[in-house]
């Protein structure tokens, strides 16, 4: 039944309406084992009216986009919708001929807004069909992470299908999300270090031997290599993905494949570690070195406070793997950074988050799961190093609660993002750039990060967590409002309903 839309457009009413509709979906019968897919569709029509559909809901196997837009709505004009569904719109070529794609027929649609659930992770098709909605002139968003979970949990048995099987089509794919899914002429397969391919055949469990013909066909679905034909024979040549991630020396072809790291500890002098070879071997050599690096004993006088220098490796770990992963490998020159010193720690990779993911979205640690890489995040999830697609918000958001420490904050100085962890309460107050932090006091400044982790609280909330009363909660949050730290929802102060909200711009 179509419903009028409310004035004040709220994209989280629709998402829990699309996931909805996901859980109607209709299941076709199959005798392959392959689990389809449950997706939910809303639609926005320029009249203000709101229509769902689900998956199989009107017919077997139909896509819920192609329900919602060419079986309900086909004789309707509807230029300047908007459309929420739960699972990325498949792109084209994705369908036999002369099928179009789902991601097609929004285009022709003149859709001019997408939302957009979870990106489809099989590696050869991820992200390819919003690449193409972007480029046709639509405005597309994610799911907020909070929905994308739920999505991801109803469709555990699709997901984990869609991860592992091939896409076997022959024909000449029509989007590129990068030049590096492209094979290297002048390289062959004797680039390949066998020390990280056998490292990779250990982490992810696969029974394949090295330079087996299985090896090549599973490198080929994950687009480490490509079979091309010369002098009528197939050979497998590498990718610019395959080099990076397998390479003996990825620099000889990439220069900026390279992690360079340092550490300066008070007066001392600088300590440089450059990190390079196959890309697959760098986390784990990161790791270690930041193990001894951070049980480094920090000179201070004796009047001042000790710091613990040894910092939780989680969300380091998580920061690293996020920057080898998502990082921009097609800016030459600009490498990737860690850097360590008494009061903090820096990383920075390149490249602006990947669209339609905004730098807000990231400064406020709501970034939905999306990939720049999926060639990358599928050999790395393979090994067990991330969740697919996953930017660790969760765990940068826990760092208050869980190690008392401030949150880190993203920053971007082209052609670098860095992300900034302060290794203490105090020296979140000079890194953070705020100058507003610098009129709180310890306790106030872990309030603060506490609403700041969580995003929006009440009064009630703040002063339950921290055990004060009342009043003092509300003196900590009315200061916060006033230093334009925090603002409100709008409601009246008295109202049970009234939220404190974290201040992002």
């Amino acid at each position: 039944m179509a419903k009028k839309i409310p004035e004040n457009f709220n994209p989280e009413k629709y998402m829990q309406m699309a996931i909805d509709a996901m859980n109607d979906s209709i299941e076709e019968p199959r005798t392959d084992g392959k689990v389809s897919p449950k997706v939910g569709a809303v639609l926005i029509k320029p009249d203000g009216t709101v229509e769902s559909a689900s998956r199989g809901e009107l017919r077997f196997g139909d896509h819920a986009e192609f329900t919602l837009l060419e079986r309900k709505n086909r004789s309707e004009k509807l230029d300047g919708s908007i459309l929420f569904a739960t699972l990325e719109p498949c792109a084209p070529g994705a369908r036999r001929h002369p099928k179009l794609s789902c991601a097609e027929r929004i285009v022709n649609a003149r859709v001019k807004e997408v939302w957009i659930g979870i990106e489809d992770p099989d590696p050869d098709v991820d992200r390819k069909g919003i690449k193409f909605l972007e480029e046709n002139g639509i405005n597309v968003h994610m799911f907020y992470p909070q929905f994308q979970k739920v999505i991801k949990e109803i469709n555990k048995e699709f997901l984990k299908q869609a991860t592992e099987r091939a896409n076997d089509r022959k024909e000449k794919k029509e989007v590129v999300l990068s030049n590096l899914e492209n094979s290297i002429p002048t390289m062959d397969l004797k680039q390949f270090s066998e020390k990280a391919i056998q490292y990779y055949i250990e982490q992810s469990k696969l029974s394949y031997a090295i330079n087996s013909n299985e090896l090549w066909l599973h490198f080929e679905h994950a687009g480490i290599v490509k079979r091309v034909k010369a002098n009528n024979e197939e050979k497998y040549i590498p990718t610019g993905f395959g080099i990076l991630l397998f390479g003996i020396n990825p620099r000889e072809k990439y220069q900026q494949a390279i992690v360079k790291a340092k550490v300066k500890y008070g007066d001392n002098a600088s300590i440089p570690k450059d990190f390079e070879g196959p890309l697959v071997l760098i986390p784990k050599e990161i790791e270690l070195w930041l193990e001894q690096v951070l049980h480094s004993e920090v000179s201070r006088k004796q009047f001042q406070r000790k710091t613990n220098t040894l910092f939780p490796i989680e969300p380091l770990r998580e920061a690293i793997i996020n920057a080898l992963v998502h990082r921009d490998y097609e800016q030459e020159g600009a490498k990737t950074y860690i850097e360590i010193d008494d009061d903090k720690i820096v990383v920075k990779s390149a490249g602006l988050p990947v669209s339609p993911i905004s730098l807000n979205d990231v400064k406020a640690f709501r970034a939905p799961s999306l990939s720049r890489n999926p060639k990358i995040t599928y050999v790395f999830n393979r090994m067990g190093l991330m969740e697919e697609s996953e930017l660790g918000m969760e765990t940068f958001r826990g760092m208050q609660e869980k190690y008392e420490l401030p949150l880190p904050f993203y920053d971007y100085k082209a052609p670098y993002l860095s992300l900034t962890f302060s290794r203490s309460i105090e020296a979140a107050k000079s890194l953070s750039g705020n100058e507003a932090l610098g009129d709180l006091n310890n306790e106030e400044i872990l309030g603060f990060e506490w609403v700041k982790s969580k995003g929006e609280v009440s009064k009630k909330e703040y002063a339950n967590h921290f055990k004060f009363d009342e009043k003092k909660a509300y003196r900590h949050l009315s200061k916060f409002r006033k230093l334009n730290l925090l603002i409100d929802n709008g409601e009246k102060s008295n109202s049970p309903n009234f939220r404190y909200i974290f201040n992002d711009d």
